[in-house]
């Protein structure tokens, strides 16, 4: 028998709103008994789940693991843009100048997850012949 990925975990000093940026982010809800102040906040969404825990250390180098993200009803820089508002920070941009490429942000604690061209503009891209 194999094993399944119960949940992504990650360590935060505030696991609550870290919890609601990220249920914001991926248009997902924290569990019903999640509030302010708990030491963890679960997060699901389609087809993920992510539990933040409580803990005292700061995060101190770049993440050996993070998340990225295709936007589904919007573009990649629309998508930018609404993470930017919800209080993400840009990192680093990869944007080429044929559309491609990607943005690197980083989240409330400093944590860095990417921003993917859509489906529909990777399609594009392609069909377009854009490398």
């Amino acid at each position: 028998m194999t094993s399944l990925v119960r949940h992504l975990t990650f360590d935060a000093h505030d696991a609550y709103r870290q919890g609601a940026f990220w249920a914001e982010v991926l248009g997902g809800s924290l569990a019903d008994d999640d509030f302010p102040g708990d030491p963890e906040a679960l997060v699901t969404a389609d087809g993920v789940a992510l539990l933040f825990v409580t803990v005292p250390d700061a995060k101190s180098v770049k993440n050996r693991l993070h998340i990225d993200l295709q936007p589904q009803d919007r573009t990649r820089d629309e998508e930018v843009e609404r993470l930017l508002a919800l209080g993400a920070k840009l990192h680093e941009d990869h944007r080429r100048p044929n559309g491609r490429g990607w943005v690197t942000l980083t989240d409330l604690e400093g944590n860095e997850f990417c921003v993917e061209c859509s489906a529909a503009e990777r399609e594009a891209l392609t069909a377009a012949g854009a490398n």
